[in-house]
C-alpha cells in the first residue's frame, strides 16, 4: 500500500502545473478524483461534525490543516481539519453551492450572488471580487414533463455552481450567465471570457494549457487557457420536448490525452483531448450522469441518478466491467482513496466500496437521514416517491424535489485526507468520519 500511495501522490502532483500548490474540487486540476490517502475499510467513529446555517452542497477542499467549504447559508467556511473548529467565516450575498479552490494562500469561490471571490486563506479577508453577468439555473418550457407545458421552469436539480481551477496564474470557472471566465489569479482582472449557449455550472478541468468544460447548451468545450480561443467543441444529445436528456452537469476528468465526462443525455463520454473526437460512449438507460468520473488504474468510476447504479468501465474501450445497485440517486462524485471508493447518496448515506470488487465495505447515515422526517424514505431506504411526488402540475414537482433533499442527502463529494473522510450534507453539517 505504501508504493500505491506514493504513486497516487505523484499523480496528484503531476496533474497541476509545476510550482503551483493548490487544493481543488476532485483533488487536482485534471479532476481525476484520486487521493493519496488510504480510505478506511471499516467505519470506526464520527470524529466531529460542524454545523452551518443551511444545506451543504459544496465539496470540501483541504490545505495546510484547514478545510474550506461553501454553504447554502451564503457563507464560506474555514474549519480546522483536526478538530472541526471554525477558523473564520466569510458571508456572501447568496448560496455558495460550488467548491472552493485554494492556491498560493488564496481561496477562490463562486456565489449565487453573481460574484466570484478571492479571500485570504488564513483570515478570510477579501483580496478581490469579480462581478459576472449574474447567476441563474438552467430553465426550459415543460421541463421534465412538468405542467403547464408552455411555462418556463427552473430546474430543481441544477444544484451546483461551477468550482474553479487555478493554473498558469489564472483562475477558471463557469457561470450562470453562460460564460466561461479566466481571471488573473492575483488581481481578479479579466483575461478572457468565452460565451456558450446556456448556463455553465460544470467545473473546468485543466491539462496541457487547455480548459475543458461542458455547458447546459449540450456542447462540451476545449478552450485555449492562454487566450480563450475555442480549440474544439463536442455536441451531445438533445431533448427539445422535455429538456430532460440534455446538458452537462458532470465535470470532466483528463487522463492520458482522454477527457471523460458524464452528461444528462444518459451517457458517459470519452473524447480525444486534442481533437474532441468521440472515442466511445457508455449508455446508462436514460439515467443522468451527474457525478464527475474518477479515473484510476485504467478504469473509470461513476454513478447514475434514476437507476442508482455504481459503474466501473474500461478506460480504453468503454466496456462495462462492474455494476452495483445502490438505493437512491447519486449526484456526489466518487473519491478513490487507496483500495476504497467513497461516494455519497441522496438518501443520506455515504458508501465505502472496495476498489477491486465494488462491494460495499461499510455505510454511514447522516443525522437527518436516520430521523427520516416526513417518511421520505421507505423502510429499505429508498425514496418513497408515490407518497411525496403527487403531481406533474404547478409547484408539486418542485416541492417533491425539495423533500428529497430534506433528509440529509449527500450531494457533496467526499475528500479523504490522512485516513479521514470529510463531506457535507443537506442537513447543514460538515462531517469528519474515520
Amino acid at each position: 500500500m505504501i508504493a500505491r500511495a506514493a504513486a497516487l501522490a505523484l499523480l496528484g502532483l503531476a496533474a497541476s502545473p509545476p510550482g503551483l500548490a493548490q487544493s481543488v474540487f476532485r483533488g487536482n486540476a485534471a479532476h481525476t478524483g484520486v487521493y493519496a490517502s488510504q480510505g478506511p475499510r471499516q467505519f470506526h467513529r464520527v470524529l466531529w461534525t460542524f454545523t452551518t446555517g443551511g444545506r451543504i452542497v459544496s465539496s470540501p477542499v483541504y490545505a495546510d490543516g484547514t478545510l474550506y467549504v461553501g454553504g447554502d447559508d451564503g457563507s464560506i467556511y474555514a474549519v480546522e481539519a483536526a478538530s472541526g473548529r471554525q477558523l473564520w467565516r466569510h458571508a456572501t450575498g447568496g448560496p455558495v453551492a460550488g467548491s472552493p479552490a485554494v492556491a498560493e494562500g488564496t481561496v477562490y469561490v463562486m456565489s449565487y450572488d453573481g460574484k466570484f471571490y478571492a479571500l485570504n486563506a488564513r483570515t478570510g479577508v477579501t483580496r478581490w471580487k469579480f462581478a459576472t453577468g449574474g447567476e441563474r439555473r438552467f430553465e426550459a418550457r415543460g421541463l421534465h414533463g412538468m405542467q403547464p407545458h408552455n411555462q418556463t421552469i427552473a430546474d430543481p436539480y441544477d444544484i451546483y455552481l461551477s468550482s474553479p481551477v487555478v493554473a498558469a496564474g489564472a483562475v477558471y470557472f463557469g457561470s450562470g450567465d453562460g460564460n466561461v471566465y479566466a481571471l488573473d489569479a492575483a488581481s481578479g482582472a479579466l483575461r478572457w471570457k468565452y460565451r456558450t449557449g446556456d448556463v455553465v455550472h460544470a467545473s473546468p478541468a485543466y491539462a496541457n494549457g487547455v480548459v475543458f468544460i461542458g455547458s447546459w447548451d449540450s456542447y462540451f468545450y476545449a478552450i485555449d487557457a492562454a487566450n480563450g480561443a475555442l480549440k474544439w467543441r463536442f455536441h451531445s444529445g438533445e431533448d427539445p420536448d422535455n429538456h430532460n436528456q440534455v446538458g452537462f452537469q458532470s465535470s470532466p476528468a483528463v487522463v492520458d490525452g482522454v477527457v471523460y465526462t458524464g452528461c444528462r443525455d444518459s451517457n458517459l463520454y470519452a473524447l480525444d483531448a486534442a481533437t474532441g473526437q468521440e472515442k466511445w460512449r457508455f449508455g446508462t438507460e436514460l439515467s443522468w450522469v451527474i457525478t464527475s468520473p474518477a479515473v484510476v488504474d485504467g478504469k473509470v468510476i461513476f454513478a447514475t441518478s434514476d437507476s442508482s447504479r455504481y459503474h466501473v468501465v474500461d478506460a480504453a474501450t468503454g466496456k462495462g466491467l462492474q455494476q452495483a445497485q445502490s438505493k437512491a440517486y447519486m449526484f456526489s462524485s466518487p473519491a478513490v482513496a487507496g483500495d476504497t471508493v467513497l461516494i455519497g447518496v441522496l438518501n443520506g448515506t455515504l458508501e465505502s466500496r472496495d476498489l477491486t470488487t465494488s462491494e460495499v465495505l461499510w455505510s454511514f447515515e447522516t443525522e437527518a437521514s436516520r430521523r427520516n422526517a416526513g417518511w421520505i424514505l421507505t423502510a429499505d431506504r429508498r425514496f418513497n416517491a408515490p407518497f411525496f411526488y403527487t403531481s406533474e402540475w404547478r409547484e408539486a414537482p418542485i416541492v417533491a424535489a425539495e423533500r428529497e433533499l430534506s433528509i440529509g442527502s449527500i450531494l457533496s463529494s467526499p475528500l479523504v485526507v490522512n485516513g479521514v473522510v470529510y463531506f457535507g450534507s443537506t442537513d447543514g453539517n460538515l462531517y469528519a468520519i474515520e
